[in-house]
């Protein structure tokens, strides 16, 4: 679910001090895009919000939750956007998400 060798990875790109600042920073606009999903996803662009999931997960380390997302995107561009199923998709940032806080809770990321 968590790529831990890439948060570290990260961790150690950026330094300690920055990790922290980007960590909430990326929670926040990732969110933006969720709450949209949450609120009735726009089909017309599914594409472009799960490319932009992906790509933020795959920076910290959200590996399933990127993978989800780059399936949903290929699948929209192939016009299959209502048959992205979002609500997998959804369940996995909050999954996902609960399994990075307490990871990095416990030191994972050190």
């Amino acid at each position: 679910m968590i790529d831990w060798q890439r948060v570290s990875d990260l961790r150690e790109e950026i330094g300690a001090e920055d990790f922290e600042e980007v960590v909430p920073l990326f929670l926040e606009e990732v969110s933006g895009v969720i709450d949209v999903l949450r609120s009735g996803p726009d089909l017309t662009r599914l594409e472009e919000d799960l490319h932009f999931l992906k790509g933020s997960a795959l920076n910290l380390g959200f590996a399933g939750f990127s993978d989800l997302c780059g399936a949903g995107e290929k699948a929209a561009a192939a016009g299959q956007a209502a048959a992205v199923n979002v609500t997998e998709i959804l369940a996995c940032f909050d999954s996902s998400k609960v399994s990075f806080e307490a990871g990095l809770a416990q030191g994972k990321a050190a």
